[in-house]
């Protein structure tokens, strides 16, 4: 059975100053997303579901159903929207935030039964990190709790013009994970690379640690589990206006209890993305240098 790829795509790009998912930085005006979609495709996935919102999408169908995707992989679309919660719950009144990454991975739980990959849909994996997922998914058909995830170096996925929030990974010796800490306000300083705490304090990260950049692997067991530690969830933090239930918090808890594994996988691919506008010109300066080398 052919993996497939969760593409999240339904934010909606504050920080960049729009649909970050639509703008062509290709040589001939391919998105970021583009590149994704045909790097799974070359590594053998079967099917990709975009997870996107009711606001865009016309105009993210009208991209996607472009001659470019056609009738090489199956596609799907699911929605993320705010008051899509479990039975019992509803969104509190005032609250605008969505719910964070592992409530959009929820949205694909009717469409997926096979071993998936996520990703997020403005961010530039590389051809090998595709390659090395989709031959690790192939050997979980029919398995449960045994999840993989590429890992990165941190030095390797900075902006150099804003901070950006990361994933930062603790290993085992034979490559398990072992936890996943969510740090955010991660930036270059005078003392190297540093984060930021909730009271505003600094600290500092080596650039040599292995942080997540949403590319996960998982068995279809997953939905079954994140749905009902989302409920826990809610039922702690689900009156607050800015609480979000992460793709870290969910696979932390099923380390710890026991309930599953994650192998991190290297690739050498080198991750590249636009959190903000002023990342643009590199990003459309290295894709024009691949193109040049031959690999698009």
């Amino acid at each position: 059975m052919k993996p497939t790829l969760l593409v999240l795509a339904a934010g909606m790009g504050s920080r960049y100053g729009g649909l970050k998912q639509m703008d062509g930085v290709g040589p001939h005006g391919e998105t970021i997303l583009d590149y994704s979609v045909e790097d799974a495709i070359r590594a053998g996935f079967g099917k990709v579901v975009f997870v996107i919102r009711h606001s865009f999408d016309e105009a993210f169908r009208a991209h996607v159903n472009a001659e470019r995707y056609g009738g090489r992989i199956a596609v799907e679309y699911v929605y993320q929207e705010l008051d899509k919660l479990p039975a019992g719950f509803s969104v509190p009144a005032g609250r605008e935030k969505p719910w964070g990454t592992n409530h959009a991975i929820l949205m694909a739980k009717e469409v997926i039964h096979e071993p998936f990959a996520i990703i997020n849909a403005d961010d530039f994996y590389g051809r090998d990190s595709f390659q090395v997922m989709a031959d690790h998914l192939r050997t979980l058909d029919g398995k449960e709790g045994d999840y993989c995830m590429v890992g990165y170096r941190l030095e390797n996925t900075l902006s150099e013009n804003g901070t950006v929030s990361r994933g930062v990974c603790e290993t085992d010796a034979d490559g398990m994970l072992v936890g996943m800490t969510e740090r955010t306000a991660i930036g270059r300083t005078a003392n190297g690379i540093e984060y930021k705490d909730g009271d505003g304090s600094m600290h500092p990260l080596s650039g040599d640690a292995t942080v997540s950049m949403n590319l996960f692997g998982f068995t279809p067991d997953y939905f079954a589990k994140s749905e009902a530690l989302f409920v826990d969830f809610l039922k702690e933090h689900g009156g607050e206006m800015k609480s979000e239930y992460y793709i870290p918090f969910a696979v932390n808890t099923f380390i710890a209890d026991g309930r599953a594994t994650m192998r991190v996988l290297k690739t050498t691919a080198q991750w590249f993305g636009v959190t903000y506008q002023e990342d643009r010109p590199m990003v459309v300066a290295r894709l024009a240098k691949l193109h040049a080398d031959g690999v698009y």
